[in-house]
Order: structure tokens, then C-alpha cells, then sequence
């Protein structure tokens, strides 16, 4: 218990640059307070004992503010972050080394009881502040929720998702780089470069227009070229663009580099 305890204080120190010391992280830090309660209380409610299970989450909301059902399933070194406001369902699991920011919901979209209702988090996964993961699904290993998405479907590992509803961002190289290195660099708050699909999409179109404007360019200017020459009449109008004016840089600072 004692070494679960020292794993879980250890991991906020590594994320979180405010913290100084182990004793500020085991007195001041609701997240680690959290954790722990739900512990009893998941004990409590696997082993028969379901009101003292809630009665605990209960008492844990109102010191945290924090709501973790007793049957949820929550990993090892789960740090959640100034994460007032967050709800985990009875059917959700939470895997090892997740981080979750306040606002939260790991919720369900069925009413069915029995069933798998709410998100399985796969290990390291970082769920950013006001995010909503509803429904029975997996979000891969290494995976990262945008804040204030609401991720419907299922996200593969080291994808990013991001809007509402979310649109999903495969890893570049195929596999996380937190699950594929030995020494994952942490992310706060799901932060990384590149992570907007419509800033891609845009830049892709910009590039695209300015590489046709610029053939277009070229063009006119080998077919007045050839106007040029002796004996040829020439036909080129006045008004043809010679020369590139489309402001590709520009309009890529608009939409974000």
C-alpha cells in the first residue's frame, strides 16, 4: 500500500512543476486524495459492501470535488490535476500513468444496466480540461483528448482528438512516441505541435494554391515567351498573371503554423 502510495505521489511530482515536495503532494493535493479514497471505496463496493462503497466516493466528492464511482477502475500513477468538476462512471476503467484536468467526464450513452457503458483509457493517456469521453469504447495508449472535446468513438493509441465531436489525429509514425519510447515526455494538458486537423487542411490548400499559381505563372510567361519570337503574332493578354501574388505565407500565420 505504503509503495502504491509513494508511486502515486512520485508521479505528480514528475508532472507537475508547482509541486516541491512529497509532503505538500500528500497534504494539498485533492488529486492524490481522491485517488486514494476511491480505493477504500472500490474495495468496499467489490466486496459486497455497495452503500459504504458510495458513501465513501460520496464524502470523497465533497473534500475533492472530484466524483470517481466505486466501481470505477482506476490504474496506477493516475495524477488527476487541478481536476475539480470531474465525474468517472461505474463501468469506465482508467489505465496506468493517465493525467485527467478538471472538468472531465468519462461518462455512458446507454441506460442498459450490466453493460460496459463507459470509456476504457488505455495507459498514459492525457484527457485535457472539459473534455467529454461518452460511451462503452477504448481510447489507445498514448492518446491525447484536446480540451473541451467530445470524443464519441473509439481513438486509436497515440492518436490525438480534438473538437466536438472530436476528429481523430493519427500518430505520425503509426505508434505513440509515450508508448514506444523508453522515457515518454509528458504532455500537459494533451498539448502538441500540429494537433488541429482544419489549421492542416488549410495549410494543405494554401500550399496546393500557391504551387498552381505559381505553375500558372510560369506558363504565361514560356507562352509569351513564344509570342516574342519572330513571326509570331502576338495574343498574350495584358492583364495575364506573369508573376506569383498569391500570400501563401501570410494566410499559413493566420491559420497557425
Amino acid at each position: 500500500m505504503f509503495s502504491r502510495l509513494r508511486s502515486d505521489i512520485q508521479c505528480i511530482l514528475d508532472r507537475d512543476p508547482a509541486a516541491r515536495t512529497r509532503w505538500e503532494v500528500l497534504t494539498l493535493y485533492p488529486g492524490l486524495h481522491a485517488v486514494v479514497l476511491h480505493r477504500l471505496a472500490h474495495w468496499c463496493w467489490g466486496h459486497g459492501l455497495k452503500w459504504l462503497g458510495r458513501f465513501v466516493s460520496q464524502l470523497s466528492r465533497w473534500l475533492t470535488g472530484i466524483e470517481i464511482h466505486p466501481g470505477a477502475v482506476v490504474g496506477e500513477r493516475v495524477f488527476f490535476d487541478h481536476a475539480m468538476g470531474v465525474v468517472v462512471g461505474e463501468t469506465a476503467e482508467i489505465g496506468d500513468g493517465c493525467t485527467i484536468y478538471q472538468g472531465v467526464t468519462l461518462g455512458g450513452t446507454s441506460l442498459y444496466k450490466g453493460t460496459k457503458r463507459h470509456p476504457t483509457l488505455g495507459r498514459n493517456v492525457v484527457v485535457s480540461a472539459g473534455a467529454k469521453v461518452l460511451g462503452g469504447f477504448v481510447v489507445g495508449d498514448g492518446a491525447k483528448i484536446g480540451s473541451n472535446a467530445v470524443v464519441i468513438k473509439p481513438v486509436p493509441a497515440g492518436a490525438t482528438a480534438v473538437g466536438i465531436p472530436a476528429r481523430i489525429i493519427p500518430s505520425k509514425s503509426g505508434a505513440s512516441a509515450d508508448v514506444t519510447t523508453a522515457d515518454p515526455k509528458f504532455s500537459a494538458y494533451g498539448i502538441t505541435l500540429e494537433d488541429d486537423p482544419l489549421s492542416l487542411a488549410m495549410r494543405g490548400l494554401i500550399d496546393s494554391a500557391a504551387g498552381q499559381e505559381h505553375q500558372i505563372a510560369l506558363l504565361w510567361q514560356a507562352i509569351e515567351s513564344l509570342a516574342a519570337q519572330p513571326g509570331k503574332k502576338d495574343c498574350v493578354p495584358c492583364d495575364a498573371a506573369r508573376d506569383d501574388s498569391f500570400e501563401a505565407e501570410r494566410l499559413t500565420q493566420l491559420v497557425g503554423k
